[in-house]
């Protein structure tokens, strides 16, 4: 698991999980004093420039919507997202839309992030691969939950920058310039796969290098419009499809595109 550096910003993910902590108990009767004492102590909120949006981002795109994996919502807390977009984009780095970071590329809204990664049901031993590292903010909330992340750019430039920024801030992610299309044959076989932008289908060596058991999750459907987020599981061999919303991302480039 990749740890943050930046000593500023370990309070305030305590602070924040300790909200999180204090919202998702429900008191009975049964409870003792000490419990009591502990839910209604005040928290005192580090004061930076960003940590009444980030706690906004946390108690309403997210705890307010359908995210309750107490890992997930503790990695978004912990991850300093203002510093995976660019400086001009910074005061809006915790609204829940979108963000542009360059070569035609984006970095997914919040929701969707904690949405993708709580699908999952990641554990602390896992090996995910991402394909798509795009800024490389995903990759950083996958590090903060698994042992093993292994992260795909097609644009070298974003996967240099990607590589700098989570080296700076302390995580132990390995990022590869290619194709994400072929995956990353000689890591696998993944827990889990995740890819972050549209494909008209699922490439098939992505398949091949799921384990047994494994999930993967992708935005399927048309590159151009919109997309179901779908994720599979592999069992016994089959694949299990379950899908999730309405989504949409960038479209998917290099390989599949000869396929569509």
């Amino acid at each position: 698991m990749g740890k943050n550096k930046d000593k500023t910003w370990k309070p305030l993910a305590t602070i924040i999980t300790l909200i999180l902590i204090t919202n998702c108990i429900t008191q009975t009767p049964t409870q003792t004093n000490q419990q009591q004492k502990t839910e209604t102590k005040p928290i005192t909120i580090l004061h930076n420039e960003y940590s009444q949006e980030k706690l906004r981002m946390i108690q309403e795109d997210l705890m307010g919507r359908d995210i309750t994996d107490k890992k997930v919502l503790e990695a978004m807390a912990k991850v300093p997202r203002h510093l995976f977009v660019p400086k001009k984009y910074r005061n809006q780095a915790y609204a829940d839309h979108p963000l542009p970071i360059g070569y035609g590329q984006t970095i997914s809204q919040p929701y969707v992030v904690a949405l993708m990664t709580q699908a999952l049901e990641l554990k602390p031993q896992d090996k995910v691969l991402e394909i798509g590292t795009g800024s490389g903010y995903q990759a950083a909330i996958l590090a903060e939950i698994v042992k093993e992340v292994y992260t795909i750019e097609i644009i070298p430039e974003l996967a240099e920058r990607a590589r700098k920024t989570l080296e700076s801030l302390g995580y132990n992610v390995q990022v590869k310039t290619g194709d994400g299309y072929y995956g990353w044959e000689e890591k696998a076989p993944f827990d889990a796969i995740i890819v972050t932008a549209a494909a008209s289908h699922i490439p098939p060596p992505l398949l091949e290098q799921l384990k047994e058991g494994g999930r993967l999750i992708i935005p399927l459907g048309s590159t151009k419009y919109y997309q179901t987020l779908t994720l599979i599981k592999k069992k016994d061999g089959k694949l299990e499809t379950k899908h999730l919303t309405t989504v949409r991302f960038v479209p998917m480039t290099g390989k599949i595109q000869e396929k569509s």
